[in-house]
Order: C-alpha cells, then structure tokens, then sequence
C-alpha cells in the first residue's frame, strides 16, 4: 500500500482509497480527495510537515498524519 506522504515532490498520484474515521476522512473529502481524483504533490516542508498538494485545480497543504490515510497508486 502506497500513501500520498511517500509520494516524491513535483509527482503525480491518482487517489484510490481514504482511510480514517468518521469526522477525518469527511474533512478530507470536504478538501475535495475522493477516490479517483488526481493529486500533484507541488512542496515537502523541511521537516515533512505539511505537504503541499494541489487537487482540483486549486492548492492545499495537509499535515503528514492525513496523507497517511489517503492511499494511492
């Protein structure tokens, strides 16, 4: 199983399933990551958190623990 916080900078990963409980996985969906979305990881803060993506045509910086529930491939 790979995750969206082992994806490398500047590479492209389509989302295949979220991970999570309840009111965590509903936040990263309202983020707009649903399955089968395309997430481009632009920027890794120097210490790993948080990771700037963008999704939808728009950016989003989501800390480390929630891109270990976002699997892709």
């Amino acid at each position: 199983m790979k995750t969206l916080k082992q994806i490398p900078c500047k590479a492209t990963a389509k989302v295949k399933k979220l991970h999570g409980e309840g009111p965590v996985k509903r936040r990263i969906m309202d983020m707009g990551i649903t399955k089968g979305v395309e997430v481009l990881v632009r920027k890794v803060a120097p210490l790993g958190d948080p990771i700037e993506v963008t999704v939808r045509g728009y950016e989003l910086s989501i800390r480390k623990a929630d891109a270990e529930m976002i699997e892709v491939e």
